[in-house]
């Protein structure tokens, strides 16, 4: 038969309240009252019940987190901070997978409900109207990672996109290069595509270099979509010098493709990509990129939602710094 608080407080010889309280991190005991209880915990292997101390906390202690896509090196990095943050600050994690395009969202969204988490972590979508009309009638607070939106009550943790891209194409003007192609994300995504489209647009302006629409390929952020892309700009753009691709795993898809047409990066073509993931480390040459400090940015948007449940305050916003970590894919043109 499993223990009971009872068989804890008798254990540690104090009051089943003092208990609740030790286990809600509540105050009105002393330490060594703590340890005792921890102890007598530990002990005889007791496991508090989650709902039951929701009845008394009103709580929980549950996050829900919400991406596109789990099984991406993008995602294991946020989720890697989040969980950081949470099990250090005793919640636990509930990560759904919404799938390309939100197509289970709604579900996953009732599911959470059902599961009365505490707050939910929106990873990488569109917070929209719908989305947003029932996370407020679900009237627990939610912040937003790798996104961004305008309701005043959804705070966000991002890198600034636009910038970021910006300063990408300025480095790679100042190692030479004025024939860039970018391979941009999905076509109109409001959060990761079209600011960072923008942001290659307006360094080439900055510098001079007209913008050829041959030059911008769009993919999905996949390794097989940079592939795709790369094949498409040593068709229609075969005199660029280096081409941007606004994630890694697209930058090293375009890696690939220039590897089996026989070219040699950097010496034939420089490649730069957009994440500083795990695998832009691990490949051969190792990648160039723009660093968004996903780990960071978890932990960050963990804190900021774990804080807005215990107090009831709305966290500001927090834009990350970027910055470039040069490694082996490009070079300088003389």
């Amino acid at each position: 038969m499993n223990p009971t608080i009872k068989d804890v407080a008798q254990k540690a010889n104090v009051s089943i309240a003092t208990v609740s309280r030790v286990l809600n991190n509540l105050t009105g005991y002393s330490d060594k009252t703590k340890q005792k209880v921890n102890q007598a915990i530990k002990e005889l292997g007791y496991q508090p019940n989650a709902i039951a101390r929701g009845l008394i906390n009103k709580r929980t202690q549950t996050i829900g987190v919400m991406f596109p896509s789990v099984s991406s090196a993008f995602s294991s990095d946020l989720l890697h901070g989040i969980d950081e943050f949470a099990h250090d600050s005793n919640y636990s994690v509930v990560v759904c997978n919404t799938d390309h395009d939100g197509k289970r969202t709604m579900k996953y969204l009732q599911l959470l409900r059902e599961k009365q988490v505490d707050g939910i972590i929106f990873s990488s979508e569109v917070l929209s109207k719908e989305y947003y009309e029932v996370l407020e009638s679900m009237k627990i607070p939610v912040v937003l990672v790798s996104s961004q939106t305008d309701y005043a009550k959804v705070p966000y943790v991002k890198v600034d996109d636009y910038q970021a891209v910006y300063d990408a194409i300025q480095f790679l003007i100042s190692k030479g290069h004025r024939k860039i192609a970018m391979i941009s994300g999905t076509k109109g995504d409001p959060i990761a595509g079209t600011p960072r489209v923008q942001g290659y647009r307006k360094a080439l302006e900055a510098n001079g270099i007209a913008f050829d629409s041959g030059y911008l390929v769009y993919g999905d952020f996949s390794f097989e979509s940079g592939s795709r892309a790369m094949e498409a700009i040593l068709r229609k753009a075969g005199e660029a010098t280096a081409v941007f691709a606004a994630s890694d795993e697209m930058a090293i898809g375009a890696l690939s493709a220039a590897l089996k047409h026989g070219l040699n990066v950097p010496e034939d073509i420089s490649i730069m990509g957009y994440d500083d993931l795990k695998p832009a480390q691990m490949v051969t040459p190792p990648l160039t990129t723009v660093r968004q400090p996903l780990y960071e940015m978890g932990k960050i948007a963990s804190e900021k939602l774990i804080r807005m449940i215990e107090t009831g305050e709305i966290a500001a916003n927090r834009i990350i710094a970027h910055s470039i970590v040069e490694r082996q894919t490009v070079r300088t043109l003389a």
